[in-house]
């Protein structure tokens, strides 16, 4: 027992480690690099410069905007795919990034933002997302029980059908709208609001308070809902709120950043190669997997063909994809050729 906390204790240090030398590399690099003998004068002496506005009006804030949604977006799979025993489950995979997409949509072509102010974008994502969310929940609930294949499936057609929409909005947009549509599509870390940002900070951190409480009865629940029941667990109690967090979270993370892929997806698979199965150090331990990948990501985005800058999408795209295929087939889930 003792050894086993040792090690978890050990895993949590490295990966405080890792967001903090990987956040100070972040503050270093760009197009304009910065030694660190700067940051650290500038830091302390706080008067206005140009250096002092690239580290706090621009590289700090996508930092603290790249810790809460990778640390959402990894929270949410972890407790999606322990939810459903499906090691394939993601927080997109319910249609809830789809929903916040067509509100998102919706706004840039009936130009809200003139009226309603920049912030409408993210509240018409929300609002998207929220809508998905009670309406898969509506259909996947029969006489109280919530279906969880029922879920999984509804979500997935929803999703589809989100696509399909927003592919008609795109048809019909102006190129001007077109512009805009596809660069929140393929995520960015650019938020000018610091409100918003942190406000962003907030979410995450409550969502991992809140899903700690469930921590043991994920672990129930990777056993199989019998099991659970016959340890004691409200299954019908434990899944609408492990949905409702998964759910909140990934929705306003899509609202703020735009559809950021693989986080949710590959960080879980990483983490519980780590640190194991257990919940009472994987939901945290993903938490700041899911901040240093996202971090990195941004990172790499900003540099590898600086000043010109990528979504930060396509890096998670790229480099999450190709690490996910590897684990599989490391672990032999996926065949190998001969």
């Amino acid at each position: 027992m003792k050894s086993r906390a040792y090690r978890w204790v050990a895993w949590l240090l490295f990966l405080i480690a890792a967001v903090i030398a990987i956040s100070c590399f972040s503050l270093l690099v760009g197009s304009s690099s910065i030694p660190f003998k700067n940051i650290v004068d500038v830091v302390l002496r706080r008067e206005p410069c140009a250096e002092y506005s690239i580290i706090f009006d621009v590289r700090l804030p996508r930092i603290l905007l790249a810790f809460a949604i990778g640390g959402s977006l990894s929270l949410a799979g972890v407790i999606l795919q322990g939810m459903f025993r499906n090691p394939l489950v993601e927080p997109y995979t319910l249609g809830i990034s789809g929903g916040a997409a067509i509100g998102v949509c919706l706004n840039i072509v009936f130009r809200l933002s003139n009226s309603l102010g920049v912030l409408s974008l993210p509240v018409c994502g929300f609002l998207g997302a929220l809508s998905v969310v009670v309406l898969v929940y509506t259909l996947s609930v029969k006489r109280g029980i919530l279906k969880i294949q029922g879920l999984l499936l509804t979500g997935v057609m929803i999703s589809f059908i989100s696509s399909s929409l927003i592919m008609l909005i795109m048809a019909v947009s102006r190129t001007e709208d077109l512009h805009g549509i596809v660069f929140w599509i393929m995520g960015s870390l650019e938020e000018p609001n610091n409100a918003l940002i942190l406000l962003s900070l907030g979410v995450s951190i409550i969502g991992l308070t809140v899903s700690y409480l469930f921590c043991i009865k994920l672990n129930a629940l990777a056993l199989g809902e019998e099991e659970a029941i016959h340890l004691g667990i409200n299954v019908e109690k434990s899944k609408r709120f492990l949905f409702i967090i998964a759910s909140l979270l990934t929705g306003f993370s899509v609202s703020v950043v735009g559809i950021i892929g693989f986080v949710g997806l590959v960080i879980p698979h990483c983490m519980r190669m780590l640190v194991g199965r257990d919940h009472r150090i994987l939901l945290i331990s993903s938490f700041l997997g899911g901040a240093s990948f996202l971090i990195a990501s941004d990172t790499l985005a900003r540099t590898v063909i600086a000043p010109v800058e990528l979504p930060v999408g396509v890096i998670t795209g790229l480099v999450g994809g190709s690490v996910f295929v590897y684990v599989l087939t490391r672990r032999q889930i996926l065949p190998k050729g001969k």
